[in-house]
């Protein structure tokens, strides 16, 4: 009996500190019906103690970031439609030093709700799925997929998941009424900056020849229409409130059909930067003067007939007037804002229709007070289509950071840093060039000689342009961090014919590899890798890892940059880095179904993860394997391992070992 007892505990031990698979979460869904033809989706996820799983708002970056979770409702046929977004708990919030951002994510329980409309009476199962990424204080697993099947009828039809049912519906409820994310500190200051930066546009198109010239036109008609100066005053203040309150309007409109969190959920879809990139291309054409863009004329007739009514009426119809006849030059502004809004969601598109307004109500209505100080503004001229044109150029300049959000998630390498560097100073040379007055446009007026304030931006444009072009080989651009491509995400890390810290070449690069974290030699691709490990006779160290791995980062941040480590990465074995989370779809050809785990493989994130999961039995990140040419094990593989003399004991355990065979 004792021999038994040991031999169990025995295997028990083994089973334990061998097997690496966690299963950490499992989900349920339930659906309740709210009233007729609406039902609430209810999708809970319950995790292990130490382990959480991520918020579904996404952060807008060109660096790593958590893996938010993401609903998928599939519809096809259109029997239902979705009402709102799909809600979520308070969560925490806390600042991550390793993705330097704010971050939320959920612990222990978690219930996601989505409520839906029922257009078709023959509709009685919903599919939908979640993709998710869970972590715990020391390993991150792949991203999943689970599938849902909820039926409407209350019988269940979820294979794929367990499903719950809705008794406790008290329980259900307060969870939902937790929904209405608290606004942080964080967030209020992005709204902040929003405002700022929306006053800041809206002083802008002031100065744009469509809006400077009616300031004076505006004063004369308050002043001649005015019986008294008390009139005048109370006159010019509503007007400045409703030029407030239609831009206003329109951000509210904008909130009011996408929903707060919507527009955020956007920021980092494909398709609407590409959109965005369009149309801001269109936006600063038109500013260069290509073409005008109006609403009809028509509803300008219109509104100045009903502002000849007079009175309040007739003062708001001035004010939407203005908006209208002006729209040529600040529909572009207002456009690029409310997108600017949109990366933030929430109340943003408000808050910064309220920044814009204020500063292009607050001139007007102040100069309709006090007529007299007409006398001290410039008069109008041809530095009015000067700011156009600088605004036309800055919008096409902002363009470009939709386009390389596409690139950067799609992974298509199509716009890297040095790309998206060489159109930026091409962009800005050019408008240096132009307010130096070496170039002129359609609508520019005939000039003898440019201002010194005209001179003086010149200057600094230039400055900014040379200021990029060492970005081409590799410098940091501080200034600009967060608009180009990350480092990481360029041709050469170093730049063009660049050398890395070590003195090595770029072009000396074996075919597949690049430059990973402090410059040490990687490849992305298993085969190509082992082949180059077997050519110069090297050990093979695997790297199982993510982008929204966080403890990756921490190893390649804090373990991989001491010196004895580095040194033994960039010289003593070939390192090959397998992201489970890269979400680039594999070609048809060399997609299937895992004889493993029974999922379908369908990005380049799956084919490694499955391939962790097959051969070394295990699903978390960081892991590391050190293998020789016959890919046999040349040591135990290890997970997270923060303590570098620890790490680097396995290292040259490993390799040891690879000498001796």
């Amino acid at each position: 009996m004792r021999n038994i007892l040991l031999l169990f505990t025995t295997l028990l031990f083994s089973t334990t500190l061998f097997s690496q698979i966690f299963e950490p979460i499992k989900w349920k869904s339930s659906v309740e019906e709210e009233s007729e033809n609406v039902y609430v989706l209810q999708f809970e996820a319950t995790l292990d103690k130490g382990w959480h799983i991520y918020s579904q708002k996404e952060v807008e970056t060109d660096d790593i970031a958590p893996t938010a979770t993401e609903f998928t409702f599939y519809n096809e046929e259109k029997k239902y439609e979705l009402i709102g977004e799909t809600t979520e708990p308070e969560g925490i919030q806390k600042y991550d030093k390793v993705f330097e951002m704010e971050i939320k994510y959920f612990e222990e329980k978690v219930l996601f709700t989505q409520k839906i409309k029922r257009l078709d009476p023959s509709l009685e199962t919903v599919k939908a799925e979640v993709f998710f990424g869970i972590c715990d204080d020391e390993r991150c697993l792949a991203p999943d997929v689970v599938e849902f099947n909820l039926s409407l009828s209350g019988q269940t039809t979820d294979t794929k998941t367990e499903t719950r049912n809705t008794e406790n519906s008290s329980e259900v409820s307060s969870i939902v009424a937790s929904t209405n994310t608290i606004e942080g500190t964080e967030e209020q200051k992005g709204l902040w900056a929003t405002f700022i930066l929306a006053f800041l546009s809206g002083f802008a198109a002031l100065l744009t020849p469509c809006v400077f010239p009616m300031i004076p036109m505006t004063v004369s008609f308050f002043t001649k229409q005015s019986k008294t100066r008390a009139t005048g005053i109370r006159n010019a203040v509503f007007y400045g409130i409703f030029i407030i309150v239609i831009y206003v309007g329109l951000g509210s409109v904008v909130t009011a059909i996408f929903g707060a969190d919507a527009l955020n959920a956007l920021s980092t879809n494909v398709w609407f930067n590409l959109i965005f990139f369009v149309l801001l291309i269109v936006f600063g054409l038109s500013f260069l003067g290509a073409f005008e863009i109006m609403l009809p004329n028509s509803w300008a007739n219109k509104v100045d007939r009903q502002a000849d009514k007079g009175g309040f009426l007739g003062i708001f119809f001035m004010a939407l007037a203005l908006a209208i006849v002006s729209f040529s030059c600040t529909g572009p502004i207002v456009g690029t804002l409310l997108v600017q809004a949109a990366s933030q969601g929430g109340m943003a598109p408000i808050i910064g229709m309220l920044g814009f307004s204020l500063a292009i109500a607050l001139p007007f209505a102040l100069f309709a007070m006090f007529p007299g100080w007409l006398n001290s503004l410039p008069k109008s001229g041809g530095w009015l289509n000067t700011v156009k044109v600088f605004l036309g150029f800055l919008e096409i300049a902002f363009a470009f950071k939709f386009l390389s959000n596409v690139d950067l998630v799609l992974q298509l390498e199509l716009l890297q840093r040095e790309v998206f560097l060489a159109i930026w100073i091409a962009v800005f040379g050019t408008l240096a060039l132009y307010l130096l007055g070496k170039i002129k446009l359609p609508h520019d007026s005939p000039t003898e000689h440019i201002s010194v304030g005209r001179l003086s931006i010149a200057l600094l444009t230039l400055a900014f342009t040379i200021y990029l072009i060492p970005g081409l080989w590799g410098a940091p651009l501080k200034i600009v961090s967060g608009f180009p491509p990350p480092q990481t995400y360029s041709e050469s890390p170093r730049g063009f014919g660049g050398t890395t810290n070590a003195g090595v070449s770029t072009s000396e690069l074996p075919e597949g590899a690049k430059y990973g974290e402090h410059d040490i030699i990687s490849f992305t691709d298993y085969e190509k890798g082992l082949a180059y490990a077997k050519k110069v006779n090297k050990p093979v160290l695997i790297d199982f890892t993510g982008y929204a791995c966080v403890n990756c980062r921490k190893m390649e941040e804090y373990v991989w940059s001491k010196p004895s480590v580095l040194k033994t990465l960039k010289n003593d074995v070939v390192l090959i880095s397998l992201y489970v989370d890269y979400k680039k779809e594999l070609p048809k050809s060399e997609q299937y179904v895992s004889e493993t785990t029974g999922k379908k493989i369908k990005t380049v994130g799956n084919k490694w993860s499955d391939f962790q999961i097959t051969r070394y039995k295990a699903n978390a990140q960081p892991y590391y394997v050190l293998v020789n040419k016959s890919e046999e094990n040349l040591a135990k593989p290890i997970g997270y391992t923060p303590d570098e003399n620890e790490y680097l004991k396995w290292l040259k355990d490993g390799i040891a070992n690879f000498a001796k065979k």
